[in-house]
């Protein structure tokens, strides 16, 4: 375990019959949950991770003037009024190329054959693209320049350019893109692609981020069996333990599998003690109801213990639908963070995008946490329904300011899950909600 893992306290207990509010238990989980520690990465390690320092630009980029485009670095005056009539001849002297040395300087009425990215050479005032010119073969306009080694005996001699060009005509000026000084990031910033090449174009090798959390997702359940494997009586394929564990990683965090456990207390216990040392975060789903074969209230109601003050979860009943129970508390000496979802598809997955995504982001540091939130107009059959006292979430489809269920409100109903992209967010004090009706949705995608 890492000794950046946050320390969860929990709030004071409250009586087993108390019905927590959906916010109520979110607020709880983000008061506990700590950004994890920085550390410094190298650049590709850092990847998806979010950024603790503003980041001062060391060297203007580019860090000096150069071409844009293969073809002369030439005195303007001396391509002044060029036309195919009439071209401006020109000394050739030489090459210059990317990431040669110091080139030669350019004179009046001469010219050097230059390569994209390659520096503007003293005594040049611009660049004429190659086909404006004859590249040096004297035969017309070119399309293109050859190869040193392949130009004939002559080519690099004299160049006849046929227009005119402006000065600093395709030349990148020094720091047009960013200059020394700059603060090229900021800090809580999420390094993707586009953020490491920059950092890696300023000279960046290694950067101070909040690491990006590890998390264990356990499913439970005596049915569960492997995909690819025959179904006998009364199994089911696992599909909590894959959802979760790729919302974890949709969500940015490392996310490690475990094969689902039997229903049995100590192999639980012993398992979820197994996966500490690799956990800034644990998920299990399944076991957390009021059945005779709960195992995960069996196992994780009584962990802490003197030696471990301030761990233990707590098993609650929540005021939503589906989703009523939960947990969450501690484990372990290093106090890691514990949500227990409950095990059918739907209620652990509405679950995971309601607690255990936005712990996953606080683990990041991330400022905003929360899936985006809209106001939509309601298109549906015929009214939805929903049981008073507790907050609903449906799946549903959203598109250009509407959206649509997707399948009932059966918390097993995975097909139907597959194909929403966004929740429907009935309020607790809301029964019914006609077509029409503007309705909040949590967007998914």
């Amino acid at each position: 375990m890492s000794s950046a893992a946050p320390h969860v306290t929990g709030q004071d207990h409250v009586g087993p019959d108390h019905l927590w509010s959906v916010d109520e238990h979110l607020e709880d989980i983000l008061a506990t949950v700590r950004p994890l520690e920085p550390i410094e990465l190298h650049l590709l390690d850092a990847q998806g991770c979010v950024l603790v320092e503003d980041i001062t630009v060391p060297v203007s980029l580019p860090p000096f003037d150069n071409s844009s485009m293969d073809g002369y670095a030439v005195r303007v005056a001396d391509v002044a009024g060029a036309s195919e009539e009439f071209p401006a001849a020109l000394e050739v002297v030489g090459d210059v190329a990317a990431g040669q040395g110091e080139p030669l300087p350019v004179g009046p009425g001469q010219a050097a054959r230059i390569m994209t990215g390659a520096p503007l050479p003293p005594g040049a005032e611009t660049v004429v693209p190659v086909e404006w010119t004859d590249g040096g073969l004297g035969e017309g306009p070119v399309r293109g320049m050859l190869a040193r080694s392949l130009g004939p005996e002559g080519a690099t001699g004299h160049v006849q350019v046929y227009r005119p060009a402006e000065a600093r005509a395709h030349v990148r000026a020094k720091g047009s893109d960013v200059k020394a000084g700059d603060r090229a990031l900021e800090a809580g910033t999420v390094l993707g692609p586009p953020q490491i090449a920059l950092l890696a174009a300023i000279g960046r090798g290694t950067v101070r981020v909040r690491p990006r959390p590890r998390v264990v997702v356990v499913s439970t359940g005596s049915e569960l069996v492997q995909p690819d494997t025959e179904l006998r009586t009364g199994q089911i394929y696992d599909s909590n333990s894959f959802a979760l564990t790729a919302a974890a990683r949709d969500a940015g965090a490392i996310a490690y599998r475990v094969g689902a456990v039997a229903d049995d207390a100590e192999t639980l216990r012993s398992t979820i003690e197994d996966q500490l040392v690799r956990a800034d975060l644990m998920v299990t789903t399944g076991g957390v109801s009021v059945g005779a074969y709960d195992v995960v209230k069996e196992a994780l109601s009584h962990v802490g213990d003197e030696d471990e003050p301030g761990s233990g979860i707590d098993f609650r009943k929540l005021a939503m639908q589906p989703g009523k129970p939960q947990g969450f508390g501690s484990i372990g000496p290093d106090h890691t963070p514990l949500l227990a979802l409950p095990g059918n598809p739907v209620s652990s997955y509405v679950s995971f995008e309601l607690f255990v995504r936005p712990a996953i982001r606080a683990l990041m540091g991330l400022p905003d946490v929360h899936r985006p939130t809209i106001r939509a107009t309601l298109t549906a059959d015929k009214a939805l329904t929903s049981p008073k006292g507790r907050r609903q979430f449906l799946r549903g489809t959203y598109a250009d300011g509407e959206v649509t269920p997707v399948g009932g409100a059966g918390s097993h109903l995975v097909a139907a899950l597959a194909h929403a992209d966004a929740l429907i967010a009935v309020p607790e004090d809301t029964v019914s909600v006609e077509p029409g009706t503007e309705v909040e949705v949590v967007l998914l995608g």
